[in-house]
């Protein structure tokens, strides 16, 4: 077959349409030949179906048929093709170059399968060194000595012959191009590998971006929704102080019309009571009946008892003031209403913060009575046999969490609602548990405290007594570490109740809780770890 394949030009391999061998080549009633898929998308496209070569038309699109002989011929050839875009072409080839197969670096020159056969035949070109294809053979070859670069120079970092290493590169390292390659590519898998870190950097550095983004577009949205939640209720509230200025302006024009109503309606009565008594007198007067006049003068010459309406007027309202004094007890409602949301915006900031809080028992003082879920804690009244161990508050009526905070922020809320006495926050690990001491800052405490039913105070140095609006029934406590910031809520008011500022945290903090003393019944309630929903 090879034989017979030899006896074939190189154009009989090739297809007209793509230039290339034959894949299933097919022949057309005209006798010449296609690849299948060619000659079907050709007729597809075009506007009467004819041959590509001879332009012979067809009346319809004639029956495919396999044409076996090229079809084998194409099969046991697979070497035999044109050279593609990127692939090395046969140096010897004449018309259409076919794909080397090998490069000779003697020669310097590439070879197809036929034309690589004198090489495999001859004594003298199989000494010749052949390698895989490639296009710039000069390239490998010294430029100064015309001879084959062989060997690698470690000194000078680059490929030379054996001349050079005699002549240019005397007494430099080298060694040969294999050893040389082998090294080179193991730096470059290095630096692959330093690449694909840096590029895994990248993409893990755009994730950290796209997913700002993300969180800054969050907080644009909840910004947005807060403001427009505030901004609503004070123009609420504007509209409240305009309509409630409007209605006592009102109410005060309708109480000065209804004096003058009233004021009107007399003047208009002695008017009537005297144009009655002017007719009775006129009549009188041009009676001739002497006896008749004498006997009446009496009553009709004194006037009807009027009104001395000399003092009386009606006085013009005054609004002096009034639109001042409603602008300015605007201000202070605005005021309230500015503080009380932004109050509640800060707190639905800060629940966003929050952790699951337990109690620890090793750290509870004896007297105390933990749930079984460590949510709960009262006073017990009865000391219980419990080991004496580091951690456990042995005078205060205290227990810690089970979560220690170094670092970021946390929230947690806590229902003191039923309790007469109580207290909150978080300390440092390191407090004293067992002595008697001021639960201060600089002690380690960060507390707020209430006591007699409604002593609030927060134990800063010195205490701050605290004047609340509200009774707290559920207190939320934010701790952010790095800006030395804790504060307390009342959730149900969304009030802020205190906060310590300034401080400086190098230790781990733990919430704290105080339930104080039963007093027998009085302070029985227990304080109560609650899941924090967020408000609306």
């Amino acid at each position: 077959m090879s034989a017979a394949s030899s006896l074939l030009s190189e154009e009989q391999f090739l297809c007209s349409i793509c230039l290339d061998v034959f894949t299933d080549p097919v022949s057309i009633p005209c006798g010449h030949n296609f690849c299948k898929t060619c000659i079907t998308q050709h007729w597809d496209v075009s506007v009467q179906c004819q041959c590509p070569m001879c332009k012979e038309v067809f009346d319809r699109r004639p029956l495919l048929r396999v044409n076996t002989l090229i079809s084998e011929m194409a099969a046991h050839c697979p070497d035999q093709r044109c050279a593609k875009p990127g692939e090395v072409p046969c140096d010897v080839c004449t018309g259409t170059k076919l794909k080397a197969l090998k490069s000779c670096l003697v020669c310097l020159a590439s070879y197809c399968e036929t034309h690589l056969e004198p090489h495999q035949r001859m004594t003298g070109l199989k000494r010749h060194k052949l390698i895989d294809p490639v296009e710039d053979l000069e390239g490998r070859m010294c430029k100064k000595h015309d001879r084959p670069l062989e060997l690698f120079c470690k000194t000078d970092q680059m490929c030379v012959c054996l001349l050079c290493t005699v002549l240019e590169h005397k007494s430099h390292h080298f060694v040969p191009l294999k050893e040389g390659y082998e090294g080179k590519k193991a730096e470059l898998g290095k630096t692959e590998a330093e690449i694909q870190q840096k590029i895994q950097e990248r993409r893990l550095k755009i994730q950290e971006i796209k997913h700002s983004v993300e969180l800054s577009e969050e907080d644009a949205d909840r910004e947005i929704a807060d403001s427009l939640r505030v901004f609503t209720a004070l123009m609420q509230s504007v509209e409240r102080g305009q309509a409630e200025l409007t209605e006592a302006i009102q109410e005060k024009q309708k109480t000065t019309e209804k004096q003058a109503e009233g004021f009107i309606k007399e003047l208009e009565q002695e008017i009537s009571e005297l144009m009655k008594r002017t007719a009775e007198v006129e009549q009188l007067s041009r009676t001739e009946d002497h006896l008749h006049l004498l006997q009446s003068f009496p009553s009709l010459n004194t006037p009807p008892h009027t009104k001395d309406w000399t003092e009386v007027s009606v006085h013009r309202s005054s609004y002096e003031g009034t639109v001042r004094r409603a602008v300015a007890q605007l201000e202070e409602t605005l005021r309230k209403e500015k503080k009380k949301l932004s109050v509640d915006v800060e707190l639905k900031r800060v629940q966003q913060y929050a952790v699951d809080v337990t109690l620890d028992p090793d750290t509870a003082h004896p007297h105390l009575i933990l749930s079984d879920d460590g949510k709960q804690v009262k006073d017990g009244d009865v000391k219980k046999n419990l080991p004496d161990n580091p951690e456990r508050f042995s005078l205060y009526v205290n227990v810690l969490g089970k979560q220690s905070f170094s670092s970021g922020r946390f929230y947690y809320e806590v229902q003191v609602k039923g309790k007469t006495e109580w207290g909150l926050g978080v300390a440092r690990g390191s407090i004293d548990r067992k002595g008697l001491m001021s639960p201060s800052p600089d002690n380690g405490y960060l507390t707020v405290w209430l006591s007699n039913g409604n002593d609030y105070r927060a134990l800063a140095d010195p205490p701050v007594l605290l004047s609340l609006k509200s009774k707290p029934q559920k207190v939320g406590v934010f701790v952010d570490y790095e800006e030395g910031l804790v504060s307390f809520y009342d959730v149900d008011a969304a009030a802020l109740i205190y906060s310590f500022t300034g401080c400086t945290f190098t230790e781990k903090l733990y919430p704290i809780f105080g339930p104080c003393v039963n007093y027998g019944g009085k302070n029985s309630a227990p304080l109560i770890i609650s899941p924090v929903n967020h408000t609306d």
